[in-house]
């Protein structure tokens, strides 16, 4: 029998603290072989996280059945208060469906989906909420660019770009070349040659993105997990398009825009660390925890439907852009 009224019935509202969560899943399931260093990574990528939020963006670490070395840091991280949440699974369920079960458990309207290999750097979630606050049909941007994704499920901003709502303009950003090859090092790409190769740049006013990006790391908006997402799970450990059929081409088709930073605000580390990742940590201050960040209410951009008249105008829209690319922009 019950005994007496239940005391969270007489304040029953839930009160919303954060309007951006990060969230990471890691999967460690032995420290040696091709995790030998893995672990090492994953703590450069947390203590990375932690120093640069603000205090309106939360942590959720999801451990996908590491060792149990690995999960007693990220129980101990969740007692000292350093990750708001922490999912611990019994068995691999795979990279995707641990990580977008857990975005669709939070609630904040921007979530930041990453790798545990991410080491994150001065302003990125401050240069995020820029693009977003600037760009109303931004649904995605990466805190670091990508080159290669201009014309890669891309179809709304192509779209846009060819209304003339948005001006395409491809420039060099020398900047970007010694941080591009240790991207390019750290999958295993052939590294750029040329200092002054050009980058797929949208202006919105004193705002710059570059048009497209990878799916490492990327904050989007909650709703597209609602609207285009797939609802069945992926049974798929990692890769095999995972992220593409549950991240890039949902983003895509929602009518938003795949954006990401025209400067580097992340790095992938790979499963090795080296010495310049830990001079990185090191120089960040850590100023960012008692910092606030407003995210305007944008209007809601129109949906899109995967339907045989999405997959045609994409075609024709593809077809007519690559118009608009100069032959010296190489990809």
């Amino acid at each position: 029998m019950r005994d007496g009224l239940n005391p969270q019935k007489r304040n029953a509202r839930v009160k919303s603290t954060y309007n951006h969560r990060v969230i990471t899943v890691v999967y460690i399931p032995q420290l040696e072989g091709y995790y030998a260093e893995m672990f090492e990574v994953f703590k450069l990528s947390i203590k990375s996280l932690i120093k640069t939020l603000p205090k309106t963006s939360a942590i959720t670490v999801v451990d996908n059945s590491s060792c149990k070395r690995v999960q007693e840091y990220q129980i101990e991280l969740h007692k000292d208060g350093k990750i708001e949440s922490l999912v611990l699974l019994a068995d691999n369920i795979g990279k995707i469906d641990a990580q977008i079960g857990a975005a669709r458990m939070s609630r904040e309207p921007l979530i930041t989906l990453t790798d545990c290999d991410i080491l994150f750097g001065t302003n990125w979630v401050q240069d995020t909420f820029k693009i977003f606050n600037s760009i109303p049909e931004t649904g995605s941007v990466a805190p670091y660019p990508s080159r290669r994704s201009l014309t890669y499920a891309t179809f709304s901003v192509q779209k846009a770009i060819l209304k003339g709502k948005y001006k395409l303009e491809f420039e060099p950003i020398p900047e970007n070349f010694e941080n591009y090859n240790k991207f390019l090092e750290s999958i295993n790409w052939h590294k750029e040659i040329n200092q002054n190769a050009l980058w797929p740049i949208l202006n919105k006013g004193s705002v710059k993105a570059i048009v497209g990006s990878d799916h490492q790391v990327l904050t989007l908006r909650r709703d597209i997990l609602f609207s285009s997402v797939p609802f069945e799970p992926s049974f798929i450990k990692v890769g095999n398009h995972s992220e593409e059929n549950y991240v890039d081409f949902p983003i895509d088709i929602s009518g938003y825009f795949r954006l990401s930073l025209s400067r580097y605000s992340a790095f992938h580390m790979g499963n090795s660390p080296e010495q310049w990742m830990y001079d990185m940590l090191d120089a960040l201050s850590g100023e960012s925890e008692n910092l606030t960040l407003n995210l305007i209410d944008t209007m809601e951009y129109p949906k899109l439907r995967n339907s045989w008249v999405f997959k045609l105008k994409k075609k024709i829209i593809k077809k007519i852009f690559k118009f608009y690319i100069p032959k010296t922009y190489h990809y």
